[in-house]
């Protein structure tokens, strides 16, 4: 059964719904939804790709947008299907390229527009107990004060598991944009709450029935690059973590396990989870190039 809206958590899908010209008033309140009130968002202009570093052949990260607003600043917006090591770290290096490129010749007195990197997350970080249920993460530069030092540079992750609530839930506009990715493919229809301009728009475009044949293909095939990532990971950590209870250390098992952790890395596993999985010590994987 085809479901009457397209899946935003595809490549085809979120570029379809933000990433479009004529999806950019979507784009624009949903980061104005994220903003302060001071940095709202009147207009931006999408910026060619290429002026960022190349992801090529790494479907775990649809790296979708990148734009900039009428008063100067950046905004980078990915949406982020697996965890992978270090998923924090390529953030912040994906996040110096638009710093790097405000340099100008001649005199310069340095000053910089602000830069916004935004990751959607289809997974939860869960590696700060205290903060385990919260879905917006903003990140700035501060000092040891907890003053806001730099206010050029904000990272935010949506972890969007954590998003849990229903419609009658509702309150801000952030939480309707939460809740209209989190849910729209399955949505049959428009719920009330989301009926003002923006929003029946934004339906609007992720009608499936409003493609025409060439996008209904693309859809289709960023769909089964979604499912087969998922199905894979699921499957190797499956196999994983079978493998991982079984007993003896057996050149055999033991060469089974390694194949398998390497599946697991492969699919963006991180090594605390390919060590549970597989019941492999650190030791044992970086000996076999696995970390």
């Amino acid at each position: 059964m085809v479901s009457t809206f397209i899946n935003p958590f595809t490549d085809f899908g979120f570029k379809k719904i933000f990433g479009e010209e004529a999806s950019k008033p979507h784009l624009i309140d949903f980061l104005n939804s994220l903003l302060p009130p001071y940095a709202q968002i009147k207009d931006l202009s999408f910026k060619n790709l290429e002026q960022l570093p190349s992801i090529e052949n790494e479907r775990k990260a649809v790296y979708d947008i990148y734009c900039q607003g009428t008063n100067g600043e950046y905004f980078i917006v990915e949406l982020q299907k697996l965890k992978q090591d270090f998923f924090k770290d390529r953030t912040l290096f994906y996040a110096t390229f638009p710093i790097q490129q405000q340099a100008q010749k001649g005199n310069w007195n340095f000053k910089l527009a602000p830069v916004y990197c935004i990751a959607i997350l289809d997974f939860t970080f869960n590696d700060d107990r205290a903060n385990l249920y919260e879905v917006v993460h903003k990140v700035n530069l501060k000092d040891q004060h907890n003053n806001v030092f730099s206010d050029k540079l904000t990272l935010m992750y949506l972890e969007m598991p954590n998003f849990k609530k229903g419609l009658e839930e509702l309150e801000t506009r952030l939480d309707k944009w939460l809740f209209f990715i989190n849910n729209l493919e399955d949505l049959q229809s428009i719920p009330d709450l989301l009926k003002d301009h923006i929003f029946s728009s934004a339906f609007e475009v992720a009608k499936f029935s409003n493609l025409d044949q060439q996008a209904r293909e693309q859809y289709e095939y960023s769909l089964k690059i979604a499912r087969d990532t998922f199905s894979t990971m699921q499957t190797a950590f499956r196999e994983g973590h079978d493998a991982g209870r079984e007993e003896g250390k057996s050149e055999g098992k033991l060469e089974a396990k390694i194949e398998i952790a390497r599946n697991l890395q492969t699919v963006g596993l991180t090594l605390e989870q390919i060590q549970a999985a597989t019941g492999l010590s650190a030791e044992e994987l970086q000996q076999h190039r696995i970390s």
